[in-house]
Formats: structure tokens, C-alpha cells, sequence
């Protein structure tokens, strides 16, 4: 809730962090100013890129009081326009699981070594980002809480795996080790309802703390104002669970 009268202030640059096997890469570090302690949240961006919308919602969760990084998960791509560089690691086949995990986890260990740092961290992605939000809370102890929008590929068939993705996601779901929100659209064809399903029932049979909301009229990306998939209605109740979501398990 705000008033008139109370100070708000940010700071938001592009920062370099140790990411997977050691490397140095760049993320974009977004934190309210003051002491604190503020919660943190690293963001997983999607296949589209390291692009504008990311680093809007990363000033976004900035905004609403977390430290928030996204790391920059196509940095061994090189460099370029989002768009450039996106087309060359899809036309490559992707980024390897373990690089997005590596470079995730030290999102984390960035904020957590943070003064301001509450301690408490977790973990956000929309699409690809969903994915792999989800993979790295189950590979990588010491999140507090994961935020999967619409993660395609988290219910794979045996004949998508490869060197690259070589496990699929729902398959590590018993190790997951703090609750996840699941925000998804029911025209969505990655994922399916039918694989939400799947993902909700594996979540059951290992006792894991979710919440799953599954919006009617949405499909894919309907967070993206700057796409034809935007939905306004059901993007604006998504962001209210997620910081209903997020206040309950990283402020509290």
C-alpha cells in the first residue's frame, strides 16, 4: 500500500557475477534503497531473451521491495540485440540445463552475499524460464520459493531428451525443497493443460507445497502487454498471486 508521504528509492545497473562452472557473466541488478533487509528474487528470463521486458519486471519486483537479478543465461552467445542473440542459441538448439542452473544458483549466492539481504531467496521465470526456474529449485538447495509462469518442457517424452536437456524437469520434482506457485494459461499448448496436470499430480504424490491458477481465455505469455497474447484481466490477478505468493514465503 502506498502514501504520499513515503520515500522510494532504486538502483538498477547491469552488475557481473560468477555463473556456471566459474564463469564471469552479466546480469542486471535491480534493489530498492536502504537497508533493509529485503528478500531477493532471481529472475530466469525466457527463450525470446535477455530483453526489455525482463529488465522492466526485474524493476519491477525491485519496486515492490525485493533485491531482484537476472542473470544473463545467453552471455556465452555473445552479444547483440536480444533478438540476435536469442536466434543463435535457438538455431544452436538452446542453452545446456546445467548452464542455466549454474548461472541461477549464483544469482542467488549474489544476493545472499548482499548486506541488505534478508536471507530469504526465490526464484521466477516465465516460459523457458518457468522451466528452468523450476529445474534449478529442484537441483539447487537454497531457494525459498519458486514462480513458475506458463514453463514449457517441464513434462518431457522420453525421445525430446538430449545432451542438453538430458532429464526432464517432473522428473526431479521429488526433490524440490520449498513451495512453487504455477500461474497458467488453458489455451496454452506448452504446456498443455493436460501436462499441467501431469505436473500438478506429481507434485501431489511427493507432498509438495503448490499452488496451481489456470486462466481461462489465456494462453501463452499472457503477462507480454507487448504482444497479442497479453490478457489483461487474468495477467493483473497472476501478479497479484504472485506477490501474495511471494510475501507469504520470502517477506514473512
Amino acid at each position: 500500500m502506498y502514501t504520499t508521504d513515503q520515500y522510494e528509492g532504486l538502483l538498477a545497473e547491469t552488475v557481473t557475477m560468477t555463473g556456471a562452472n566459474g564463469d564471469t557473466i552479466n546480469a542486471y541488478l535491480a534493489r530498492p534503497l536502504g537497508d533493509g533487509p529485503f528478500p531477493g528474487i532471481v529472475l530466469a528470463h525466457h527463450m525470446p531473451g535477455w530483453d526489455q521486458w525482463y529488465r522492466e519486471v526485474t524493476l519491477k519486483f525491485a519496486h515492490h521491495g525485493y533485491i531482484a537479478i537476472s542473470p544473463n543465461l545467453y552471455y556465452r552467445a555473445g552479444h547483440g540485440t536480444p533478438e540476435d542473440v536469442a536466434a543463435k542459441v535457438r538455431a544452436d538448439g538452446g542453452i545446456a540445463d546445467d548452464s542455466a542452473v549454474g548461472d541461477l544458483e549464483g544469482g542467488m549466492k549474489y544476493i545472499r552475499a548482499l548486506s541488505s539481504s534478508n536471507g530469504r531467496v526465490g526464484i521466477f521465470g516465465t516460459c523457458s524460464g518457468g522451466r528452468h526456474a523450476y529445474l534449478t529449485a529442484c537441483r539447487v538447495k537454497g531457494f525459498d520459493a519458486v514462480v513458475d509462469c506458463w514453463g514449457g518442457r517441464v513434462v518431457m517424452p522420453p525421445d525430446t531428451l538430449n545432451d542438453k536437456t538430458p532429464v526432464a524437469p517432473l522428473d526431479l520434482t521429488r526433490d524440490l525443497t520449498c513451495p512453487i506457485l504455477g500461474l497458467f494459461g488453458n489455451d496454452d499448448s506448452s504446456p498443455t493443460p493436460q501436462q499441467v496436470n501431469q505436473h500438478e499430480a506429481e507434485l501431489k504424490k511427493h507432498g509438495k507445497t503448490y499452488e496451481f491458477h489456470r486462466y481461462d481465455g489465456a494462453g501463452h505469455g499472457f503477462f507480454y502487454y507487448d504482444r497479442p497474447a497479453y490478457r489483461q484481466a487474468q495477467a493483473v490477478d497472476g501478479w497479484a498471486k504472485v506477490w501474495a505468493f511471494l510475501e507469504k514465503y520470502l517477506q514473512s
